[in-house]
């Protein structure tokens, strides 16, 4: 049994069982460990796409979850998760993840966990992101991206549709291909030490190998793999 087997109750997801076992995956390797943390706090969702890691998150005991979502089309969809009793804990805005950030910032907000789930990989400006995120003073931040198997602190830039609902929104009024940046390993170390962040990975081959088929991303041997951080301030 996995947290998102009610998904494919929906109808996006019905026909589409390797999404349902990745999320039920990743949802074992990231949110349920951290449920003694997550619990009772308030928590801020990056990129909260239609609301799933949200939902994740209000059903390991937040008190309120506050998601950033560029696209509200997605956004549009959250009312189809099943929960009554989770949605109301879920705040879905329709931002830029950057403009919204400084926004919170602005009118004196805080959360103690900030999910940085899916999106690290589909910006450029990353270094702004964790200052901003930084600003919000959480306790623990969650990072899970793509980063690049390259030597050094470097960022490999790719171009990514913007038609695709999940890459990168339009950087520019009518833009087709974005920038995005894929951040090294040692890169996200270098941005969280001199933000004073301590910096934990996720040992993702404390998976099973047999439950291994949709989250093949976190093994690749080159390129870039998948990898999950926990970030906590010293």
């Amino acid at each position: 049994m996995g947290f998102y087997d009610f998904l494919p109750e929906i109808a996006r997801y019905s026909d589409d069982p390797g999404t349902v076992d990745r999320m039920n995956a990743r949802h074992k390797m990231i949110i349920k460990p951290l449920e003694h943390e997550i619990q009772g706090r308030r928590v801020l969702d990056l990129a909260a796409h239609d609301g799933r890691w949200a939902y994740a998150f209000a059903a390991a005991g937040a008190s309120e979850v506050v998601g950033i979502e560029g696209r509200q089309e997605l956004i549009d969809r959250f009312p189809e998760f099943p929960r009554g009793d989770l949605r109301k804990k879920i705040t879905l805005i329709c931002d830029d993840i950057f403009d919204g950030m400084q926004k919170q910032i602005d009118a004196g907000e805080s959360f103690d966990v900030v999910g940085v789930l899916g999106i690290l990989y589909h910006v450029m400006d990353h270094f702004r992101l964790f200052q901003l995120v930084r600003k919000l003073k959480p306790k623990l931040v969650i990072v899970d991206s793509e980063f690049a198997l390259r030597p050094g602190q470097v960022i490999m830039l790719v171009r990514e549709r913007t038609d695709n609902e999940l890459n990168s929104i339009p950087q520019i009024e009518g833009q087709e291909k974005a920038l995005i940046g894929i951040p090294s390993f040692s890169a996200m170390e270098a941005m969280a030490d001199v933000l004073d962040y301590d910096i934990t990975w996720v040992d993702w081959e404390t998976l099973p190998a047999g439950k291994r088929k949709f989250v093949g991303d976190y093994y690749r041997p080159e390129n870039k793999r998948r990898g999950t951080c926990l970030l906590r301030p010293r």
